[in-house]
């Protein structure tokens, strides 16, 4: 994150630290100034990659592996949308395995139903009648007409029950799969990130293009 954090411009806030004078000024990064992707680039799905995180990769391992450029960690996040890397970015093997016993307090509990899904039904013309996948009740059944056997069927297994362990595993899982600009599009994203990196002279806090100094109301009082 560090080459993101070097375009980040400064902010000459007022110093409050101890024995600071009353036109003591202490500079700092402007981090309301954060970086993020045009409208018009990240609804476009040509410019994007799907990539699958593996095992315990960070973000700049995966900027390595993808752009051979472990400092674009900070594009990685971007183009996901992660703000919190300690939420949205899967855990490594053992901090998850923690995070389960802490939440759930023993295996038994891990063990237990959290809820049911449905399982695929088909007609005997292939037709999918009901999806996998579905959040449903245990007590859940469905009655179809079939057209080739001209009968109607009540299917005896429709759900299957979902652990706790499964499914704090799917949503770990699911965190896995992101998308990652293509590396012939980085310089639009330069260009960009430059642009909103820097201050538009016309402000009374305009220094240059990279510092603004904030107003010392101290001064004034």
């Amino acid at each position: 994150m560090s080459d993101y954090f070097r375009n980040v411009p400064d902010f000459d806030y007022v110093s409050r630290l101890p024995g600071a004078k009353i036109s003591d000024y202490i500079t700092v990064k402007n981090f309301f100034k954060r970086g993020f992707l045009r409208e018009d680039i990240f609804q476009e799905l040509s410019f994007f990659t799907k990539y699958q995180i593996k095992g315990d990769d960070r973000p700049d391992n995966v900027a390595w592996n993808f752009y051979q450029e472990s400092q674009l960690d900070w594009l990685v996040l971007t183009c996901n949308n992660i703000v919190n890397i300690q939420t949205e970015w899967p855990l490594k093997q053992t901090d998850f395995d923690r995070f389960l016993l802490d939440k759930y307090d023993t295996y038994e509990k891990l063990n237990e139903i959290h809820h049911y899904e449905t399982i695929e039904i088909k007609n005997t013309m292939g037709v999918v009648l009901l999806k996998e996948g579905l959040e449903v009740d245990k007590s859940f059944s469905m009655t179809y007409y079939d057209s080739v056997t001209e009968k109607q069927v009540t299917p005896t297994t429709l759900t299957t029950s979902i652990t706790n362990y499964v499914y704090e595993q799917k949503i770990e899982d699911d965190k896995r799969n992101i998308y990652l600009l293509k590396p012939k599009y980085l310089n639009i994203i330069y260009d960009d990130m430059d642009e909103m990196m820097t201050y538009i002279k016309g402000s009374s806090q305009y220094k240059t293009e990279t510092l603004k100094v904030a107003d010392n109301i101290r001064l004034y009082n």
